[in-house]
């Protein structure tokens, strides 16, 4: 099918509906208004809430073939309409088309590949009188919050484990970004039976209503650190079960023996990415002090070379931050550098636009304490810093209340393994940073969520654990 991106509406029971109230958000790149949508209500939850709780019966007793059967053709919508979502994407979040291009190759990858994965069932006790199997059953109704820096993929990657393992999904878009996934919602209906996949636009007070809605059963959650507290107390009030996928603050170790020249290209795109806000971005750079003064010069040259403007424009790879919330938290993080008389070898200013264009910016070796170091920007500021001992420069990595991802870069693989093994995150790499997959589990330590997405542990997830005694003689 082909999608219109002129008009928007929530999908409720596989149907488009309107509401009373509409409401816009800002084309990043020229703070014009993006056309209408939707502004959901307690009364638009309920219906839509009852149609997920009708499907979800029939829906969970489906088998996974039905299921892949429903996903491959949402699969396949998605990628028949890739170029128009892509240049969706870039209008409502503001990154590069190429990058939107790159979000909408991996959704399409993880809606295929998701449901290849088997869910385990394993047979604990096997005997003459009796067998113990653990397995894994659908939860209900999943609702799932999705953030605006990665709008399709992460909508995506929430509908596909929800759906396949037997549940039904309400996605609530951000309201920064709502458009995407309001189509993503139109495919859906093509492709799923009704009140299988829903989407629902609103407000910042959809979330809470989702939250602590009676009705659903389990909420996936993707956003800061600081809205993961509130939606797990909400949760609380329900007993929900929660995945929380929340900020970072990651870590990334440049050891002396590095080849400088071939690993720059890689940590400069590894840290300002869609314009840093990425939680997996690297927001640390520990640098080791014998190759630090030539690591930093080559570092702010590729970096300073990297064109910055509006995402439709050709080779540009610095698109505005999101919105205008976000870019004041950035003004505000730049005011201190001067307030704590920090060196910014690249940027360290903010200029007038039309747009909320943030320079890409580098800050030589501030102190640990500075809010540049200690805060995650979700904008385009670096800080590098030296370092010369091991056990030293692992502390200073580990000294964070998040522990998202974490890096080590090293042509010794015996001490790139070493200090791996002692970093504190969900995801750890050696001579690389958000390397993410399908099948490979996604999640945080410490303030960096509860949970996991993805992979075999990521679609267990969203189901209850089961253990089932049979017994041969009554």
């Amino acid at each position: 099918m082909a999608l219109d991106i002129t008009t928007f509406s929530n999908i409720i029971n596989n149907e488009l509906t309107s509401t009373a109230q509409t409401r816009h958000s800002i084309n990043p790149a020229n703070r014009q208004p993006n056309p209408e949508v939707p502004v959901s209500t307690a009364e638009d939850l309920d219906r839509a809430v009852t149609a997920a709780r009708q499907a979800f019966r029939p829906w969970s007793r489906a088998s996974f073939e039905e299921r892949r059967k429903s996903l491959r053709a949402f699969a396949e919508a998605i990628q028949a309409n890739a170029d128009t979502l892509a240049q969706l994407l870039t209008q409502e979040q503001g990154k590069p088309l190429s990058q939107s291009h790159q979000e909408l190759g991996m959704a399409v990858e993880w809606a295929q590949s998701l449901p290849t994965l088997d869910i385990p069932e394993t047979v604990v006790v096997n005997t003459e009188d009796r067998q113990v199997i653990q397995r894994y059953t659908p939860i209900g109704v999943c609702g799932a919050i999705v953030p605006w820096n990665f709008p399709v993929l992460l909508a995506v990657g929430k509908i596909v484990p929800s759906v396949y393992t037997g549940n039904t999904v309400i996605v609530k878009p951000s309201p920064y970004t709502p458009y995407c996934g309001l189509k993503l919602g139109e495919l859906a209906a093509k492709c799923f039976p009704p009140g299988v996949v829903q989407v629902l636009s609103g407000g910042d007070d959809l979330g809470p209503m989702i939250t602590e809605h009676a009705g659903i059963d389990k909420i996936s959650f993707t956003g800061s650190s600081v809205t993961g507290r509130r939606v797990m107390a909400s949760c609380a009030k329900t007993l929900k079960r929660v995945t929380l996928e929340l900020g970072g603050n990651d870590p990334c170790i440049i050891c002396e023996d590095v080849d400088i020249d071939a690993v720059i290209p890689k940590i400069g795109i590894l840290s300002f990415l869609c314009s840093s806000q990425i939680c997996m971005m690297i927001k640390r750079l520990y640098v080791h002090e014998k190759i630090y003064d030539a690591f930093r010069e080559k570092l702010v040259q590729f970096v300073q070379a990297l064109k910055v403007g509006d995402g439709t424009e050709p080779d540009v790879f610095f698109g505005p931050v999101q919105n205008g919330m976000q870019y004041d938290k950035a003004k505000n993080l730049f005011a201190s550098l001067s307030s704590e008389g920090l060196n910014a070898v690249l940027g360290g200013s903010i200029p007038e636009s039309k747009g909320y264009f943030i320079p890409p910016t580098i800050i030589d070796n501030p102190p640990e304490t500075s809010r540049v170091v200690q805060e995650e920007p979700f904008a385009p500021i670096l800080p590098l810093m030296k370092w010369s001992d091991e056990d030293e420069v692992l502390a200073r990595a580990n000294d964070s209340d998040m522990g998202l991802g974490a890096s080590v870069w090293t042509r010794d693989m015996v001490r790139g393994r070493r200090m791996a093994d002692q970093l504190e995150a969900g995801s750890v790499w050696v001579n690389a940073h958000f390397e993410v997959s399908w099948n490979a589990p996604f999640g945080g330590h410490k303030s960096s969520g509860i949970g996991t997405e993805w992979g075999v542990n990521g679609l267990t997830q969203y189901c209850n654990s089961q253990t089932l005694h049979l017994i041969k003689s009554a």
